[in-house]
């Protein structure tokens, strides 16, 4: 991993197999998303597999549209996707990479989220301006993922 990444964990008392489940439906992402930006998955997203892109539409203030594409897939151990900008955007802008991973342990299921600004354009500029938000939407996030599969 490089210097700029950051992860958080937690203990979620539930099967891998029903996290990963919730991690590769798009259209759920809404749900568990702990930074209030994802609003919804676009038309036609359905679980994912390796390769697969799907499109967010997103709000930070002002709406915007990322298009991500899953660049790691293990079953119901780790999943990781690549975000950027749709169109000719994708080559000035983005590139950040969303992973979990998922371990069994007693009690659940190890959930370990990571922001991977490693291959991002701009990353000082992205990691100074956002890295603390990251951190707490991550927590966030995996606090609504709990409350999901638990329910």
């Amino acid at each position: 991993m490089s210097s700029f990444t950051e992860s958080v964990e937690r203990v979620i008392a539930a099967p891998p197999d029903a996290i990963f489940d919730l991690l590769a439906d798009p259209t759920r992402h809404r749900e568990i998303d702990g930074s209030g930006e994802v609003r919804d998955a676009k038309q036609g997203s359905q679980r994912l597999a390796l390769g697969d892109t799907f499109g967010m539409a997103m709000n930070a203030g002002f709406n915007y549209s990322m298009v991500s594409t899953v660049i790691e897939l293990d079953e119901n151990r780790r999943i990781a996707w690549q975000t950027r900008p749709p169109g000719f955007l994708a080559h000035l802008l983005g590139g950040r990479i969303w992973r979990y991973e998922l371990e069994p342990v007693d009690g659940g299921t190890r959930v370990r989220e990571t922001w991977d600004l490693s291959e991002e354009k701009g990353k000082s500029i992205v990691w100074r301006g956002r890295h603390s938000k990251a951190v707490a939407s991550m927590q966030g996030t995996l606090e609504r993922i709990e409350e999901v599969v638990t329910r």
